[in-house]
């Protein structure tokens, strides 16, 4: 078996006209540190964005807001009396019943103006989240497609 580089960069064993193409873990790629150090860079970034910094206001705000949390409490109450008239009792028409009120209480929630801004920015920050995952991914993608054209084929390397 021989081993060379190629003018591209690869280097190609040969094991009777078969070309071994370097693999890597998954485990390996996520601890590169060069890569780990710009996530980190990007994350803090992101942090800093004006929609992370919505975001915050609006939690403490929420969790600030007595009349928010009663109905927040209120709506976790129903949710386990629905398991329990589901599960223990077998009663479907308390189930819907409870679920009822559920659902007024949560118009309720929802038609406050804070719940509103906070729903938003979750919103806002999670399209921006897609956002950089999608031109990371789309980046890659096109500069391997490119450089996939642009060099030799490795099944026609040859000494």
């Amino acid at each position: 078996m021989a081993e060379h580089q190629h003018e591209h960069g690869v280097a190609c064993s040969h094991h009777g006209g078969t070309t071994d193409i370097p693999s890597f873990h998954t485990r390996d790629l996520i601890v590169k540190e060069d890569i780990m150090a710009k996530a980190k860079e990007l994350a803090e970034v992101i942090f800093h964005s004006d929609e992370v910094q919505q975001y915050r206001r609006a939690e403490q705000q929420i969790n600030s807001n007595e009349r928010v949390q009663a109905l927040i409490n209120q709506i976790k109450k129903k949710q386990k009396e629905v398991v329990a008239f589901e599960k223990t009792f077998k009663n479907p028409d308390m189930v819907k019943k409870i679920e009822g009120e559920m659902e007024t209480l949560q118009d309720e929630l929802d038609n406050i103006p804070l719940v509103t801004q906070f729903q938003q920015s979750q919103s806002d920050i999670n399209y921006l989240l897609q956002l950089v995952v999608t031109v990371i991914r789309d980046t890659v993608s096109d500069r391997i497609n490119v450089e996939d054209a642009s060099e030799p084929d490795p099944e026609n390397c040859s000494d």
